[in-house]
C-alpha cells in the first residue's frame, strides 16, 4: 500500500533519478554495539602505556561520543569519525597497528554490521533495468569512502552515480545545500529527482524544501537511533510507502 499526500496522481512524473538515504532505508542496523567495536581495535594496539581495558577505552569513547554528538547536531554539523579516533587514541596515548580507515573498518562492522532491508536490492534492479539513476546521501559520521565500501558489498549490482557522507561535507540533512550538491553532480533540476529516506525531518521535509519530490519510507523494523515519538508526519507533498515494492508499483504505473 502507499499514500500520496498533498499532491495528485497527475501531478507526478517518473523521476530521472532517485536519491535515498542509507540507513534504515536501504541498509539496516538492528543495533549498535560499542564495546564490539572498541574491543575489535584494540585488538590492534601495538602501545598502551597506561594499560587501558577495552572497557575503560570505551567509556571515554562514550563520553567524547556524546558531548561531540550533541554539539554538532545541535549547529546541523558532521564531525568525521576518523578525526574522533584520532583524538581519541592520542588523548589516552595508544597506537594501533592498523591505518585510520582500517580502523573505522573494523569498528563499524563489529559494532553495527548491516544487511540489506527488505526488497531494497529488488528496488535497485529495477532502477537499473528502467534507466532511473540512482544516487546517496547519507547523515554519517563515517568517511564516504568506508560508506561506499558497505554498500557496494551489499548491495553489489547498485549504479549509484554518487555516495555522499555528511562526514565529508560538514553540514548534515536537512541543510538544503547537500540536495543542492547532489542536483549538482547529476546535472539535473529539483523536478527531475525523487528522494526517498525514513527520517521525516532530515530526509523528507528536507529534500523537499530544496525542490525535491519525497518519499517517506516508513518502515516496520525497529531501529535504534530513530525516536518513533518526535518523529512527526510530514505536511510537504510526498510519497509514503512502507515495502520497497509500492514504490516499483508507483514507477510502473508512471511509466505506462
Amino acid at each position: 500500500m502507499y499514500e500520496l499526500k498533498n499532491i495528485s496522481d497527475k501531478e507526478l512524473s517518473i523521476p530521472k533519478m532517485i536519491i535515498f538515504d542509507y540507513g534504515h532505508t536501504l541498509i539496516y542496523e538492528q543495533s549498535f554495539d560499542s564495546i564490539k567495536g572498541t574491543e575489535a581495535v584494540m585488538a590492534h594496539a601495538v602501545k598502551n602505556p597506561r594499560n587501558l581495558s577495552v572497557t575503560e577505552v570505551d567509556e571515554f569513547f562514550q563520553q567524547l561520543s556524546r558531548d561531540i554528538g550533541a554539539r554538532s547536531r545541535k549547529h546541523g554539523i558532521e564531525v568525521h569519525f576518523m578525526i574522533f579516533l584520532k583524538l581519541l587514541f592520542e588523548y589516552l596515548e595508544i597506537e594501533l597497528d592498523i591505518t585510520p580507515q582500517e580502523t573505522e573498518i573494523l569498528y563499524w562492522d563489529n559494532a553495527a554490521p548491516g544487511v540489506i532491508m527488505p526488497y531494497a536490492d529488488e528496488l535497485i534492479s529495477y532502477l537499473n533495468k528502467n534507466g532511473i539513476r540512482s544516487g546517496i546521501i547519507s547523515n554519517i559520521s563515517f568517511s564516504g569512502t568506508t560508506l561506499a565500501k558497505r554498500i557496494n558489498r551489499l548491495l553489489p549490482h547498485n549504479k549509484f552515480e554518487f555516495i555522499m557522507a555528511s562526514s565529508e561535507y560538514v553540514y548534515r540533512k536537512p541543510n538544503k545545500i547537500l540536495f543542492e550538491l547532489a542536483l549538482k553532480k547529476a546535472s539535473l533540476k529539483p523536478d527531475e529527482v525523487w528522494f526517498c529516506g525514513d527520517n521525516t525531518d532530515a530526509d523528507i521535509m528536507g529534500s523537499s524544501r530544496a525542490g525535491i519530490f519525497p518519499v517517506w519510507y516508513e518502515s516496520s523494523l525497529e531501529c535504534y537511533y530513530l525516536n518513533r515519538s518526535s518523529d512527526t508526519p510530514p505536511d510537504c507533498a510526498h510519497l509514503h510507502i512502507t515495502d520497497w515494492r509500492d514504490l516499483v508499483n508507483v514507477l510502473d504505473r508512471l511509466r505506462v
